[in-house]
């Protein structure tokens, strides 16, 4: 990925949601041709001189201080994630340089198949890209079963956006798309030479316009809590909340808990979900806990 292209789309985006009065200055007594702040009132806020954020905002971050960053941040009002975001855009570019190694694949311990096994609410393992690399019996029965999918496509951007049925369950798709591609983004901060994730990208912008729509907007987003609202084809409606937790020894997996809230009318429903797929989780050979498009 071009990270010049991405640092300077991203702080464009971020300037142009934030207006003279939300920033604390003056309104600007001429015509405003750009929706936002212009670049001379980012560089006034965060204290530094007109030309550098301009050659900052194009993308030439070479040398670019902590401070500075944090002075752009603060001026832009940016959050905790969004900022974390701009200063991965800002470390130097692999141009040129020796590239980082291949992404080793991602594999699932014995343990935490065992994890999925005992819970009683739907889970799953995340990994990379927002790969799925392992689902208990209630996610796959909530979402879809995508251990029966080919490797590629077990990927819930994909399920998200290429799967019809996907825009049925979810009550609010384009909430959930939105965090979709937020969460694809704050990842390619963190890999831009994941050639899977270029692929991934090239694929739903291909067939998707609503992809496209939403990853030009730049947002970034880190998964933590929510609440997930469905209405599933054999239950109804069902309102989950969730939990995502690092697993240890691998940074770039996840273990995304749903519950729904005790003696409510979506308990009931997974209730009666469960009762209907009973089939315990599928584990891989041991020689294949691991997701080859990894």
């Amino acid at each position: 990925m071009d990270r010049s292209a991405e640092i300077r789309e991203f702080l464009r985006t971020r300037r142009a949601r934030i207006t003279p009065e939300q920033a604390g200055l003056a309104p600007y007594a001429g015509v405003r041709r750009v929706p936002g702040l212009r670049r001379e009132e980012v560089a006034q806020l965060a204290g530094v001189s007109v030309d550098y954020y301009i050659r900052l905002e194009r993308g030439r971050t070479h040398g670019v201080s902590e401070s500075v960053l944090d002075a752009v941040a603060r001026a832009l009002q940016l959050d905790d994630t969004e900022r974390a975001h701009l200063f991965d855009l800002a470390q130097p570019s692999a141009t040129g340089a020796r590239r980082h190694p291949p992404l080793s694949p991602q594999r699932v311990r014995p343990v935490v198949y065992q994890a999925l096994d005992a819970l009683t609410v739907p889970a799953l393992i995340q990994g990379r890209r927002m790969d799925v690399l392992a689902a208990n019996r209630l996610a796959s029965a909530v979402f879809t079963d995508f251990q029966a999918r080919p490797h590629r496509e077990r990927n819930f951007a994909r399920y998200v956006f290429l799967d019809p049925a996907a825009r049925d369950l979810y009550a609010d798709w384009e909430r959930a798309a939105g965090d979709c591609v937020a969460n694809l983004r704050l990842y390619a901060g963190r890999h831009p030479d994941d050639a899977r994730l270029t692929e991934l990208i090239g694929e739903l912008s291909v067939h998707s316009d609503a992809f496209r729509r939403l990853w030009a907007g730049h947002d970034v987003l880190a998964h933590t809590t929510g609440t997930k609202r469905l209405h599933h084809p054999l239950v109804g409606d069902i309102t989950l909340d969730y939990v995502v937790m690092a697993v240890e020894g691998d940074p770039d997996q996840a273990l995304v808990i749903l519950t729904p809230e005790p003696a409510s009318p979506s308990s009931e429903a997974l209730a009666i979900l469960a009762s209907w797929t009973s089939t315990p989780l599928t584990r891989p050979h041991p020689e294949q806990t691991h997701n080859p498009a990894s």
